[in-house]
Formats: structure tokens, sequence, C-alpha cells
């Protein structure tokens, strides 16, 4: 087991002037489960190719435990990786896709043996070690891709969006695989997706990048009630969080003909560095509730009712300084209403997010 920090490590991609990974610095414990999120194209999968030895790293340095690792090869960092395809040999079978590495290393064969044996027990694949790759389904070849890493006994586990080639009940059930494989064995792990649900579900802490820059990193709980800013406030959650940007005035921020009340700190700190009378505030779909009209809320025409079953999501626009925007309440089913509707809509007092109208962060 090992810890792992990014100091202030960058790549910039010959050919291009915005670095693809800019100054990130991230420690990562010992036997963490570490998830780096975020939309196409952040910088995740460089971040973690860098720590692989795949990428270059341009500036800063990369350390697995105190051991600087920036520019030494793949094979001399002690580390396993499981790609998103899979890569297995066609021809060869299951217990010999997960033995190669370690002949390879000309391991003895009594230790290859148990190391294959264990880890096939841990991912419940005694059954499949003769079969060759082509007579698995894609779960089970994921999981003869991780048992591969698992032999090798690495310091750290690199995952690089490893379930997105599943379907998605196959996803879900093999994402607490790998969670409840990782605190078994208690490998530091850092793990790619670009599936905040994923994130959310799996990670000790959650790292969130935009444009090669990390914006945030902290438990799930924590990024979910307190982001740092407004892309990570959209960014987590299911359906995304509602967030606009309205104007500001001495009741608060100003929704049509509902006023979210606002401290005097708030108000203060919106008004600076460029707030210019307005303000961002957010709130969660499930924070809010549909009232009866003489309650204060926001009118919201209903566009489409999504019924899940024990809830709904209600998707719908209201009439904001002369523009149209999109709305999501979470409600329960006996309030469902119908589409064409109008309801109004409230937050519940307490549970809104605000930010700074021109930096987007927190206040």
């Amino acid at each position: 087991m090992a810890t792992v920090t990014y100091a202030k490590a960058s790549r910039i991609y010959p050919g291009t002037e915005r670095p693809a990974v800019n100054q990130l610095d991230l420690q990562i414990g010992d036997g963490e489960f570490l998830v780096l999120v975020g939309p196409s194209g952040c910088g995740k999968s460089t971040s973690l190719r860098m720590l692989a030895g795949l990428e270059d790293v341009d500036d800063g340095a990369i350390y697995i435990d105190e051991r600087d690792v920036t520019h030494l090869p793949p094979k001399a960092r002690d580390i396993a990786m499981v790609f998103q395809n899979y890569a297995l040999y066609p021809h060869m079978s299951v217990y010999e896709n997960m033995a190669f590495a370690l002949k390879l290393r000309k391991t003895p064969k009594a230790e290859i043996d148990r190391r294959v044996k264990e880890a096939a027990g841990l991912l419940q694949l005694e059954e499949y070690l003769s079969r060759k790759p082509k007579a698995l389904s894609g779960g089970q070849r994921q999981r003869v891709a991780m048992g591969r890493a698992i032999v090798r006994e690495p310091q750290v586990f690199l995952m690089d969006e490893p379930l997105s080639n599943l379907d998605a009940k196959l996803r879900v059930q093999t994402r607490t695989q790998i969670a409840s494989l990782q605190a078994k064995l208690g490998i530091t792990t850092v793990y790619v997706t670009h599936d905040q649900v994923e994130a959310m579900t799996m990670g000790h802490r959650v790292a969130v990048m935009l444009d090669g820059v990390l914006q945030q990193v902290d438990t799930p709980r924590a990024l979910y009630d307190t982001p740092a800013n407004v892309f990570v406030a959209g960014f987590m959650g299911s359906p995304a969080m509602n967030i606009k940007t309205v104007a500001l005035n001495e009741r608060g921020a100003a929704f049509a003909e509902l006023h979210i009340p606002l401290t005097r700190e708030q108000v203060e700190a919106a008004r600076g560095e460029g707030g210019n009378d307005k303000v961002t505030v957010g709130f969660r779909p499930e924070d809010c509730d549909l009232v009866s009209p003489t309650e204060g809320g926001m009118p919201v025409v209903v566009e489409l009712v999504e019924d899940l079953g024990s809830d709904a999501n209600v998707y719908g626009h209201a009439a904001l300084e002369g523009h149209e925007e999109r709305f999501v309440v979470r409600t329960d089913r006996r309030t469902m209403p119908n589409m064409g509707d109008t309801v109004f809509v409230k937050p519940r007092a307490g549970r809104n997010h605000v930010f700074h109208a021109a930096t987007g962060q927190r206040i």
C-alpha cells in the first residue's frame, strides 16, 4: 500500500497552449479509494496516465510514498492498471491471462498458482479459469481484468473508466463489487469516471476536474452539500441542481414573485468583485416543495413528468426577467401534476446554495 502525491503536476500536449492538466495538487491517502470525475476532456484520464507513466509530466512532480516517480518508466512504479476495453489476450485462457504478468517476472509456478486462485476466488471466477475471453460476458471479462491487476499485488490500482462498456444493470452490480473488493484488499486506488453517480457511490473522496484544473476534492457528501463553485454544484447530483443568476435586492434573490432570503454577509459578498446587483442561487430538485398559489411560490409550467415509481421528477419552465428558464422538482407521487399544469415551487428554507454571479465561487 502507498500514498500518492501530485505536486503541481502539469501536462501540456505538443502544439497546444492550454495544459491538459494544470498544476494538479492532490494527496491520496494510504489505502484510499479516490475517484477523479469530470466531463469529457477535463484532464482526468491524462492525470491517471501521468501517474501510470504513460504520459509525460511537463512540470511539477508525482510521488508514490516518498519516492519521486515523475520520470520512471511504468514498470518501475509498482502500479497495476485496469482499462476500459479489458485488454485481454484472446488466445489465452482466463488463468493464463491472469498469470501472464507474473510469468514475465519469473515468479515461481507455485506462487503464480496461489495468487491466481486466490484472485479467482475473490472475483468468483473459479469455474471460468479454463475458458477463453470470447466465451465470457462483458462483466466476466472485466472481472478477469481486475484479477490480472490483483495478482500483481501492486502498491496502487489505477482504473480508467472500467465500467463504461457494461450495460446499466451490470454497471451497478460491478461497481458494488469493485468498491467492496478495494475495501477488502486495502490497496490505494485511483479511479477515473465521467459518471458522477459512480463517483458518489464508490469513492472515499471525489476529485472534480474541469479544463485540466482541480475544482474541489472532498467526500461525496460534502461535495453534494457544500459545492465550492457553480460547476461542481451543477455537475454533482442527478437530476442536476437548479442554478440561476437573478437580480439581487433588499429582499434577497428575486425569482419572479418568489424571493429567496439571503443573509447580510451573502448580499455584501455578492455585490463585491463586480457582482453588479446579481447573484447566482441554486437549489436541488429534492429541496423544494409544490405549494398552493397563496403560499408565495414560483409559477412553473409543467412540460414533462418523469414517474420513477417511488417519486417523480417534474420538469418545467418559469418566466424570469423576460426569459423562460428550466426547472426540475422532485415530488411525491401523490402530488404528481400533469403536463401543461402550472405548479408553484418553493425552495425549502436554508437549503439553497449561493454563488457569486461573476466568479461562480460559493458565498
